[in-house]
């Protein structure tokens, strides 16, 4: 067999960037971490168009879709555009203004009983008679005053730092919002040129890789963006039906904050798998400081929708959707949330779907070529 020297060159390049990989990994790695946060307003960017360009879709589906108005067809792009950035931030804003004040006020209020509960406690004949002899004694001779100097010599220690907090804080602040903004830009200008961008890349790929490879690609990308569209949808409608039964539930049963915890365990449920248990657990929380047998109710009745929701809804409206079994759903949440956290999990099972979806593919495919 011959061999090119563009083959051998190509061979010794990437035996020589391994070598230096290996060897000076930390500056290699270090290299890396700049580029990433150099990266970073680009990849949000990403990100935001792709989930804005859902919303933007239908609202351009919808949008005098027959009509032939050159008007129209001018303003689609923009106006959809718009719709689509003011309905999520319409989401966010209605989800903060029901949960935030309510929360706070919950925590006010148990912050306020905490004095009536340890007078409760010491009113308690059966606590008391739990609690150990002297631990009244052992309260009362309590060295406070020293106590209370070491936290005083503490405070003094924070505040003469105080200023470097401060000016760090200021900084993260600032270097936030800056790349909120960049990525934010980047977004607009991915939606609003969407289809040149793909067109341009297409064009690269196309010139670079030999056609068999190009068609391999473009199977792979396009997999992969139907089951995060697939899965990004099924998700929204299954965490919009959970939030909607939970708080028809709440008022059937008389729970406190109906409205409130519905929508925050609707908005919560876009985590896949555990999302719906944590907006139970600030549920529980809130109720427990109205009545603490109605939270154990409470419980009680997410556990059992969770079971039917987790049986009979998710696996027509989302498990249908992406074509994967519960157990990889499981095993796609685990190892994206201990890798990469709530990220993780939001990005792990379209991910392990479409990887699914291609291994079935190319098994199906090698069964066939065996039983030619």
């Amino acid at each position: 067999m011959k061999i090119e020297w563009k083959t051998c060159f190509r061979i010794c390049i990437s035996v020589f960037l391994l070598f230096l990989a290996v060897f000076y990994w930390g500056n290699f790695a270090g290299l890396l971490s700049l580029i990433g946060g150099a990266l970073l307003p680009v990849f949000i960017g990403f990100g935001i168009a792709y989930i804005v360009n859902i919303i933007m879709c239908f609202y351009e589906k919808h949008y005098f879709p027959r009509t032939e108005s050159r008007f129209v067809q001018k303003s689609r792009r923009a106006v959809c555009l718009t719709a689509a950035f003011l309905t999520l931030v319409l989401i966010v804003v209605l989800v903060f203004s029901l949960v935030l004040p309510e929360l706070t006020a919950c925590i006010s209020l148990l912050v306020n009983k905490i004095p009536d509960a340890v007078n409760w406690v010491l009113s308690n004949e059966i606590l008391m008679g739990v609690l150990p002899d002297n631990w009244l004694d052992a309260l009362q001779n309590f060295d406070w005053q020293s106590y209370v100097g070491k936290i005083t010599q503490w405070g003094q220690e924070v505040l003469s730092g105080a200023f470097d907090v401060a000016a760090a804080v200021v900084l993260s602040v600032s270097s936030g919002l800056i790349t909120g903004l960049l990525s934010l830009i980047f977004a607009l200008y991915m939606l609003l040129g969407k289809e040149k961008l793909q067109n341009q890349i297409c064009r690269l790929l196309r010139a670079y890789i030999k056609p068999a490879k190009y068609e391999r690609l473009m199977h792979i990308a396009s997999v992969f963006n139907d089951s995060f569209h697939r899965f990004v949808v099924g998700q929204s409608i299954e965490a919009l039906i959970l939030g909607s039964l939970c708080i028809i539930g709440m008022y059937i049963f008389r729970f406190p904050y109906a409205l409130m915890i519905g929508t925050l365990i609707g908005f919560t449920a876009l985590i896949p798998v555990v999302g719906a248990f944590i907006g139970a657990g600030i549920g529980a929380f809130m109720i427990f400081t109205v009545s603490p047998l109605q939270a154990v109710f409470f419980i009680i009745f997410i556990v059992i929708l969770q079971q039917l929701e987790g049986n009979l809804i998710y696996p027509k409206v989302v498990g249908a959707s992406i074509g994967l079994p519960a157990i990889w759903v499981l095993v796609a949440v685990t190892l994206g949330g201990g890798l990469f956290g709530i990220l993780g999990m939001l990005l792990g099972v379209p991910a392990v779907a479409a990887i699914y979806r291609l291994l079935r593919e190319n098994i199906r495919r090698r069964e066939d070529e065996l039983l030619k």
